[in-house]
């Protein structure tokens, strides 16, 4: 959730499996749907992950962080959307217009940053505690569900702090190169990046 894709894998269960082809939340329910034969009620299931896929997230959405520090560190402009598949995305930022040159300096800001290899830290805050502090909701609308009582909070470590649930590489020298393919105008003061890794 929150932007991030679902996992693919499989369920295997007494000697037969199937591909997940599809997850989805109902409430406090989860269900995946399988390509093939279903499980007997009562079968216990095994589920892995397609890994290869999975990491990728991880290294994609760790590049979005990195970018999004080095924005915030330069610009201090907030984020209005985002938007991700396996290494590949596109974020949204309040800017009219871009600043000059900040493709060129903006992809070379994040490939340093990916070298300098920093680590990706998770810790927790209470609710009350992260809605106070400006630096770590960077969204131009805060969706973190009100039911929501302790936030996660992922640090690349003297780069970038923010709120999110998502997953992560453990530092930013798994990431790759990041390239920046294209900016958009959305509107009056909103302009799209999209980027991709390699």
């Amino acid at each position: 959730g929150g932007g991030q894709p679902r996992d693919t894998g499989t369920l295997a269960w007494d000697g037969d499996s199937g591909a997940v082809t599809n997850v989805r939340k109902e409430g406090a329910d989860i269900w995946h749907t399988l390509d093939g034969e279903l499980p007997a009620i009562g079968a216990e299931v095994a589920g892995e992950i397609d890994w290869g896929r999975r990491h990728d997230l991880m290294r994609t959405h760790s590049a979005m962080h990195t970018l999004g520090g080095v924005i915030w560190n330069e610009y201090r402009v907030l984020s209005t959307g985002n938007n991700m598949e396996p290494l590949k995305g596109r974020i949204d930022y309040e800017f009219s217009p871009l600043p000059e040159g900040f493709v060129e300096k903006m992809e070379e800001a994040v490939n340093v940053e990916i070298t300098a290899d920093r680590a990706i830290e998770v810790s927790f805050l209470p609710r009350a505690t992260a809605v106070e502090d400006d630096d770590l909701i960077r969204t131009k609308v805060n969706m973190i569900p009100e039911s929501v009582t302790e936030i996660r909070v992922v640090d690349i470590v003297g780069l970038d702090r923010q709120a999110d649930g998502g997953t992560h590489v453990r530092s930013t020298g798994e990431i790759g190169t990041f390239h920046i393919l294209k900016t958009e105008s959305k509107g009056k003061g909103n302009k799209r990046i999209r980027w991709q890794l390699s």
